[in-house]
Formats: structure tokens, sequence, C-alpha cells
């Protein structure tokens, strides 16, 4: 680390250090770890979006924020005694170098592949971690739910447990599209019934659910197979989505009409215009 990044850093930790101080920012000294779990989310996926916008100045401007998240969460340890700023950056240098023998030592590897092997080996070996009873325990329950189905995939994957071709795992989608097709049927038959007979409708169809979260788990295996991975993909079409929509709003505005179900055929005509362009 150069003497401007050393100095850097030691500069945010004095901030920090007097925001949490007595009578420093009243919100500051509020916080907890558990109160910043959200903004580390958050800030992170920002983080993400800065990234594929490849805005060097937003980017830093994310970074800074975690940085400040990371530090502010050690600094509230270190508050505690529980463990100093310190320790967690030294910490993670310990780790990287033992987790990194063919650079910081005499191991070779031949790949990427076999760098991801000996790190679980390490983990175990080194480490004193137990090891997990499935090699799906590997994958953290708190990722989001796509991201989690998405590594969930390439941990079977990796075990050989996966399809031999493309055209299985299409085959897969339509058969579970196919399923979702016949469970919404049906919910909306008993819907009908429901009213029909005057009875309170449940809103909450579990066989529905069921049958959708099938479909969007194939959808990520599909991504997995290609190589594209499935939130960035999903961000990337959230993005054209809003941009399409708000072409149509636009257009609608300028030409006097209203946002409503009645003028679809004409929103649709907008949106095929944004398309175009």
């Amino acid at each position: 680390m150069s003497v401007k990044e050393a100095a850097a850093f030691t500069r945010l930790t004095e901030i920090i250090t007097r925001l949490r101080a007595p009578g420093g920012c009243p919100w500051d000294r509020e916080q907890t770890p558990s109160s910043l779990r959200g903004d580390l989310i958050e800030e992170t996926y920002e983080c993400v979006e800065a990234i594929d916008e490849k805005n060097p100045a937003h980017i830093a401007e994310e970074l800074g924020d975690i940085f400040l998240l990371a530090t502010m969460l050690s600094y509230m340890h270190e508050q505690q005694g529980l463990f100093s700023v310190s320790d967690v950056l030294e910490g993670i240098s310990e780790k990287l170098i033992r987790r990194h023998p063919h650079v910081f030592g005499e191991v070779k590897v031949k790949d990427s592949s076999e760098v991801l092997d000996n790190w679980a080996k390490i983990k175990v070996e080194q480490e004193g971690r137990k090891p997990k009873d499935s090699i799906l325990d590997e994958v953290s329950s708190g990722l989001p739910p796509l991201d989690r189905a998405w590594k969930l995939q390439k941990k079977a994957a990796k075990a050989g447990f996966d399809w031999p071709d493309i055209e299985g795992v299409i085959a897969k989608i339509r058969e579970e599209l196919e399923e979702a097709r016949e469970a919404a049927q049906q919910a909306a038959a008993q819907q009908a019934a429901a009213q029909q007979a005057a009875v309170e409708i449940v809103a909450h169809n579990e066989a529905l659910e069921e049958e959708l979260g099938d479909l969007l788990f194939s959808a990520v295996n599909l991504c997995r197979y290609l190589k594209v991975e499935p939130s960035v993909a999903l961000r990337r079409t959230n993005s054209k989505f809003v941009d399409r929509f708000k072409y149509v709003e636009k257009k609608m505005k300028e030409t006097g009409q209203e946002m409503k179900k009645e003028n679809l055929d004409i929103m649709d005509r907008y949106w095929n215009a944004a398309k175009k362009l």
C-alpha cells in the first residue's frame, strides 16, 4: 500500500471514529451491525449497477460506500472489544496468502478449477473448517433466491449432476412451463368456483407457486448451462423494460392519452416503436 493509500484509509477510520464518538453524529451513534445489514446489501447492488453502467466515477463512489460500511461495521465491533479494524485487515491478508499457495508458495496448478479445489482443501485441512454434509451446504442460504439457485446448480453440475446437452435443459423448461400453465388453469377454476359459491378466495395458491418456482429454477439452469449469470441478465432486462416503458409513458403523455387497460393497443404500438429504437 502506498503512503497515499495508507493516509486515505487512516483518514476514513478517523472520520468514522469521530462520528461514533460522544458528541458525534446522533444517527451514526445509533447504528448497530444489525441496523446496517440492509444498507450493506443495498450498497453492494448499487455498486453492481455502477459496474454494469461502466461508469468509473459512479463505480468509485459506490465502492467508497462499501468501504465505509465495512470499516464502520469493523469499528463497531472494535468498540465492543470483540475485534479491531486492523484485525479484519490482517485476517483477510493472511487468508489470501494461505489460500494462494500457487502464488505465495511452491504449489503448482494447471487452471482456475484446481485453484478452487485447493481452496476447498485448505479450508478444511489448514483452517479446521468442518466438512459440509453436502456440497450444496457450501452455498449460503442468505443469498438472494435467484443467485442461490444459480450457485446450487453450479455445485451440483461440478459433481457430475448435469444435463448431457442443452436440449435436455430446454425440454425441462418446456415441461415446467406446461405444468405451470396447468396449475394456473386449476387456480383460475378454483377462483371461479369460490366466487360462485360466495366463498372467500385464498390468494396464496401453493401449487401454482411451486410450479412457477420450478419454472424459474429451470430458466436459471439454462443460464448456468450457457455460462450466463442470471442476475446480470435479469438486471439488463429490467433496465431495458424501464427504458421502453418510460418511452410509452412519454408518448402517451405527448398525445394526451391515459395509461390504462383500455388503451393497451396504443401503448403496445409505442412499445414496439421503443423496441426499434
